[in-house]
């Protein structure tokens, strides 16, 4: 399937979590079996062409597509976690939100010192969590240099704010408006 045919699989809702926000939901584009295998190929790929020596992804949805790329190209995956949800000692960054701050957590010794980590999510929309990620990766000795979407929201700028950080950002698919 094209990035054409998987964006046609994301379900819009409109109005949702507030008036005038149309939401992208991937419920629909992940419960596709056929889409849902070919955005893995397709973020494998991109994973691939940058490097990639282990995939990390943001806590929840980021799990979806970050774990099933990095089991399909036999890489180890890093959960980036809320706060309190791992067992052992962490390294955390606080960050902002549009309305408040919220935190994320690592495992520092699931990265190698050097290792080339690639950030994947399901959505990039201020890029807000995404460059808290690839901070707090870069503090456990990442290098990261690319961050892979399935959804792009450029009128957001999110995208924009990860390229100004120095990552390279891709998505199979952007949507207009917020």
């Amino acid at each position: 399937m094209t990035p054409d045919d998987l964006k046609a699989l994301v379900r819009t809702v409109p109005d949702f979590p507030a008036p005038g926000i149309l939401f992208r939901d991937i419920t629909t584009l992940i419960s596709h079996g056929t889409g849902l295998a070919a955005s893995i190929a397709h973020l494998s790929r991109l994973a691939h062409n940058a490097g990639a020596e282990a995939i990390a992804g943001m806590e929840a949805r980021g799990f979806i597509f970050g774990a099933a790329v990095a089991a399909q190209m036999g890489l180890g995956f890093v959960p980036v976690r809320k706060p309190g949800k791992l067992p052992v000692k962490t390294i955390g960054i606080d960050y902002a939100l549009e309305y408040g701050r919220d935190r994320l957590e690592i495992d520092p010794t699931a990265i190698g010192e050097g290792q080339r980590v690639v950030i994947i999510d399901d959505l990039i929309a201020t890029g807000g969590t995404a460059l808290a990620a690839a901070e707090l990766l870069r503090t456990a000795g990442a290098r990261v240099t690319h961050a892979l979407f399935v959804i792009d929201l450029p009128e957001l700028h999110g995208a924009a704010r990860l390229r100004d950080a120095g990552l390279t950002v891709e998505a199979l698919m952007d949507f207009p408006g917020h």
